[in-house]
């Protein structure tokens, strides 16, 4: 069994907060300041570029991985991590369309986020060869998987409300119609158990500084699966996929395996972050963190229901078809999150109207829940949120 107790003291969050937005930013680790800090004085100071080869910067991609593709059930050395989450989504997705040339269909939902439509929508500029992104309502998409889709591209978690895809059924109904998947794991590695080897995925992408709390900045990854990967060809043939970079060949040559998906130079410091912050789950188990999970988000849903009726969920009621956060809908839910952070519970909004909770069970427990509702009641009951410094949008919401 996890012991969360242990597992909240590896974490540094300021006295007195309730921190339940580690659904988009996860808290510091405690020895990632010393991990950090070891790397910018004894291996980068001392070593300098000889850090390369002696601090093992440069294997770090693959190994780090690893670690991470542990959470997500991916075969040993089919995970790389490296660049942004876009630039992983934009990889996956030339990859698959080349492996289905004759379909021109690029499958979503409406609900996905924004960002993987977006580079859908650049790549199909790029190409220049008349692919289609086509959207439909999450629930819409298990009907429209027809023979003219060649990609089914889904985020798991919905990023406003929570709404789970049944990736094992969905995957399974897309090859049988011979579609490639690309699941989208921003809010689900390190928040639900995910077993992309059994499900038979195709491709999977996303980021490590949400609930696997890489912090800012933290690299992405990208899951290729053993079938596809040596047809897999690079998009971005970067020099760091080269089949032998320090060959300095003029011509590119994919590298082997998972390591052609590399693209640009490790960010090192943000690896010695997640290095750190890795170590966090080496004794814990997904379905403790599921169970935990679920538990603290029913307590969440039902005070909420009683002592806040004025916001309406817009998440799923049944767990089973929920991520790890819970979200709501009030017209004011902007000035809403604004006046819960003056008050030291962090949690966030997304557009037009939601409030977003993320359920941590690493750090978080069951009395940060119950005082995190009374608190939002006393801030709807005295509308402590209408005050025009609450309802002033910053840059980042």
């Amino acid at each position: 069994m996890t012991d969360f107790a242990a597992t909240k003291a590896l974490f540094h969050l300021p006295d007195g907060m309730i921190y339940l937005d580690g659904n988009s930013l996860g808290p510091l680790p405690v020895a990632a300041t010393a991990r950090v800090a070891q790397t910018v004085t004894a291996e980068w100071g001392d070593m300098l570029i000889t850090g390369w080869n002696k601090a093992g910067w440069m294997a770090q991609p693959t190994v780090l991985a690893d670690r991470v593709g542990r959470l997500i059930g991916a075969e040993a050395g089919h995970v790389v991590l490296g660049d942004t989450l876009s630039i992983k989504v934009y990889q996956a997705l030339a990859a698959a369309l080349d492996l289905t040339p004759d379909r021109r269909v690029i499958l979503s939902d409406t609900g996905n986020f924004p960002t993987d439509l977006y580079m859908a929508e650049g790549l199909i500029r790029s190409l220049g060869r008349g692919h289609e992104l086509r959207t439909v309502a999450p629930d819409d998409v298990m009907g429209s998987l027809t023979d003219d889709v060649a990609v089914l591209m889904l985020t798991q978690v919905d990023y406003k409300t929570g709404r789970l895809h049944d990736m094992a059924a969905l995957t399974k109904a897309a090859h049988a119609r011979g579609i490639i998947t690309i699941w989208d794991l921003a809010h689900s590695a390190g928040a639900i158990p995910v077993d992309l080897a059994g499900c038979n995925a195709d491709f999977a992408v996303g980021c490590t500084y949400k609930y696997l709390n890489g912090g800012p900045g933290a690299p992405a990854f990208i899951y290729v699966a053993p079938r596809h990967i040596n047809q897999t060809q690079p998009a971005l043939s970067g020099w760091l996929g080269h089949a032998a970079p320090f060959a300095f060949d003029p011509t590119y040559a994919a590298g082997t395996g998972i390591e052609r998906m590399r693209v640009g130079t490790p960010p090192v410091l943000q690896m010695a972050a997640l290095d750190a912050a890795m170590d966090v789950w080496d004794n814990v188990n997904m379905d403790d963190v599921r169970t935990r999970a679920l538990a603290f988000s029913e307590i969440l849903i039902s005070e909420v229901a009683t002592k806040c009726p004025d916001l309406r969920l817009a998440s799923p009621k049944d767990g089973a078809m929920r991520g790890s956060q819970v979200s709501f809908h009030h017209a004011q839910g902007y000035a809403i999150v604004q006046a819960l952070v003056a008050q030291g519970v962090i949690g966030d909004f997304r557009a037009p109207d939601i409030i977003r909770f993320g359920i941590t069970p690493l750090y978080l427990d069951e009395g940060e829940i119950h005082r995190a509702v009374e608190i939002l009641a006393d801030i709807i009951a005295n509308r402590t949120w209408d005050q025009d410094h609450f309802k002033t949008r910053a840059a980042v919401t």
